[in-house]
């Protein structure tokens, strides 16, 4: 029966190997690639590069009115000929407090944009992460919108050149927001004026599409919005669920679904629904379109040929009518930013689930809860601080239970010489040994398991704060003190996974040593195996196992001090 706290054990280092190997995969280079597969439609003398511009038909959503695309006649043409250029037009400049972005002329695509308060790397403070990218560096990633027209109708879709009053567009001091207008005409007096709104200290844009209908017939149609991306593919596989790279939508029916890259090779989504999201999520970030509440969109999703993926909605999914002389506005919301839970969850129902804590959220959300409960204090306001009070937190609640644990492991410790005996007299008969064990267990009142709860309760603990810091952006590149500069990266100097060997070291000296002698020199190894995984994992991850250690260590060494006391 001993045998079960060597088991846990055996079982935690390999639930930590998982994550380890699951933590390599989004922070070493060496295990993550990102991939973009050649377009098998390439025109003969044009470059790889320039293939990645291409115009395909199949990028613009089918009206779900008419069964059919609805082009102008320059995009049909285009559409017949799959291996034109895509011709940019020119790029507006858009810098807010919390963006730098450009947006193409050319559909109004929002082909560039970096997050000015979120550097790429601590190393390199000033240089901020992109999402959106259309550079072919790190993958292509682009915000798109436009209209589909019915009933023989024209509208301007992603690929039609607009007009824009200035390359250059700035949010001003002392103003709370921002507008990018982009005009489209036609000759049949048709005007669409889409305009972009940016608001201070917030990452939601407001996309407007309004329809001006200066012609002599009523025009029909709908608008689209979407998202287009590279897919990534991982030189290795982990059986443990890493951080989620893909395709989200959300439903009022359905609610929180995730889509993986070859899920939208195999089939393509068409699902109607009403306060619903769509959204391309990723490590810490996230891009997602949200059509008004309340309105009935039309989800899909396409696999192109170019190795891309777009994931996207058609707003309203009924057809609007604008009467000659009149004018109707379509509206959506872009979100583009940090996964922030307090701030997402006021956004959409549903969009503060893309910070995806795993099966065991229940666990994970009342930790998150209360780190971000210790760092809001102002005595406090750091990250490592929060976690050792977390780390407090948890061994206060289980104190009983650790209390009545660590008495059994102590009883056991002094049944050692006993135990010790019993091998070198029954050492020949394995059966005959494990049964006097078990009366000599009964006859000294000991729970043999007892010892095990402590490492059963830190399992899913353990494993709730690792997608707590794997997942919350909140502790992206935050820092402790001294050498650690960043919580969610390895401790540099390795000094925290060498005291948590030491602390694991200490902790064996105070249990009951197995009978078994391979079990002693494998338990031994414990410590080393340990130092070597915790090497790499998130300096935060490992405070709190050096700190939940050494408040273990002192409550185990006390009550077997008290125990060894009263004989």
């Amino acid at each position: 029966m001993e045998n079960y706290r060597f088991f846990l054990l055996a079982l935690f280092v390999t639930l930590s190997y998982a994550l380890w190997q699951n933590w390599q995969m989004d922070y070493n280079e060496a295990y993550r690639k990102a991939a973009l597969p050649q377009s098998t439609h390439v025109e003969p003398g044009v470059s790889g590069e320039q293939s990645d511009n291409l115009v395909k038909h199949d990028e613009v959503p089918e009206s779900n009115l008419t069964g059919q695309d609805s082009f102008s006649a320059e995009d049909s043409r285009l559409a017949d000929n799959k291996t034109s250029n895509r011709i940019d037009g020119q790029r507006i400049l858009v810098t807010t407090d919390v963006y730098r972005l450009e947006i193409d002329t050319r559909g109004g695509d929002i082909r560039l944009l970096e997050l000015l308060k979120y550097p790429k790397t601590k190393k390199d403070p000033d240089t901020p992460i992109r999402i959106l990218n259309d550079t072919g560096q790190g993958g292509f990633f682009v915000a798109q919108s436009g209209l589909i027209g019915t009933a023989g109708n024209t509208a301007p879709t992603h690929r039609d050149q607009f007009q824009a009053m200035s390359l250059s567009y700035t949010l001003a001091d002392g103003k709370d927001f921002l507008e990018v207008p982009l005009v489209w005409t036609n000759q049949s007096g048709l005007k669409v004026t889409k305009t972009y709104r940016f608001h201070r200290g917030s990452y939601e844009i407001d996309v407007e599409q309004k329809v001006t209908n200066n012609s002599d017939r009523t025009w029909t149609g709908q608008q689209y919005v979407q998202l287009q991306r590279t897919g990534l593919q991982e030189e290795d596989k982990s059986f443990f669920v890493r951080s989620f790279t893909g395709a989200v939508i959300y439903t009022e029916e359905d609610k929180y679904q995730k889509l993986k890259f070859e899920d939208l090779e195999d089939e393509n989504v068409n699902v109607s629904t009403k306060s619903g999201w769509v959204a391309m999520i990723q490590h810490y970030f996230l891009a997602s379109w949200i059509p008004p509440a309340e309105t009935v969109a039309r989800f899909y999703s396409k696999a192109l040929q170019n190795g891309r993926y777009i994931i996207g909605a058609v707003i309203p999914s009924n057809n609007l009518e604008v009467q000659p002389g009149s004018a109707a506005t379509l509206e959506s919301k872009l979100v583009v930013g940090p996964k922030i839970q307090k701030v997402l969850e006021t956004i959409a129902p549903g969009l503060e689930l893309t910070v995806d804590f795993g099966i065991l959220t229940f666990i994970a959300k009342p930790i998150f809860w209360l780190l971000n409960f210790f760092h809001s204090q102002e005595w406090i306001n750091n990250w490592g601080v929060a976690i050792i009070l977390v780390t407090f937190s948890i061994k206060a609640l289980f104190f009983k239970l650790s209390e009545k644990s660590y008495k059994s492991m102590a009883r056991m410790r002094k049944l050692q010489p006993k135990l010790e005996n019993l091998r070198e007299k029954f050492g020949d008969d394995k059966q005959r040994m494990n049964m006097e064990i078990m009366q000599l267990y009964k006859r000294e009142k000991v729970n043999p398991l007892g010892g095990c709860l402590p490492v059963l309760v830190q399992i899913p603990v353990f494993i709730s704060l690792y997608w707590v810091l794997l997942e919350s952006v909140e502790l992206r590149q935050a820092p402790f003190f001294l050498w650690i500069q960043d919580l969610s990266s390895k401790d540099p100097f390795f000094i925290l996974p060498l005291l948590m060997g030491i602390s694991m070291f200490i902790q064996q000296k105070l249990n009951p040593t197995p009978v078994d002698p391979m079990q002693q020199q494998i338990m031994r190894l414990f410590p080393v195996v340990f130092t070597i995984f915790f090497a790499f994992f998130p300096a935060g991850l490992v405070l709190y196992w050096v700190v939940n250690n050494t408040l273990s260590i002192l409550q185990q060494w006390y009550i077997t001090r008290q125990i060894e006391k009263a004989g």
